[in-house]
């Protein structure tokens, strides 16, 4: 399965707005949202905004290579790094 990243802005009505639009196989499994200095020791931290296809959501990861991990295993299968890296 091939993971891709795509950097998009997000209209959360927050601060939190640098996010990451998952794709795998083309098909739109994620949107992770970048946490905010709002959020004291987790700014930084990637938030899974949305899940397409995937059952548990709403999980936060220390970094986006984390959030692949995660990604590859709930979405059934390992996933090349072919990725856009983040603007970060």
């Amino acid at each position: 399965m091939k993971l891709e990243f795509r950097p998009v802005s997000v209209a959360t009505g927050s601060e939190d707005q640098e996010g990451i639009l998952a794709f795998a196989n083309d098909q739109l499994v994620a949107v992770l949202v970048r946490l905010s200095d709002l959020h004291d020791k987790m700014a930084g931290s990637w938030f899974l905004e949305a899940a397409f296809g995937i059952r548990d959501a709403h999980r936060i990861f220390p970094d986006l290579e984390s959030a692949q991990k995660w990604l590859s295993k709930a979405s059934n299968g390992p996933v090349s790094k072919n990725r856009v890296k983040s603007s970060t």
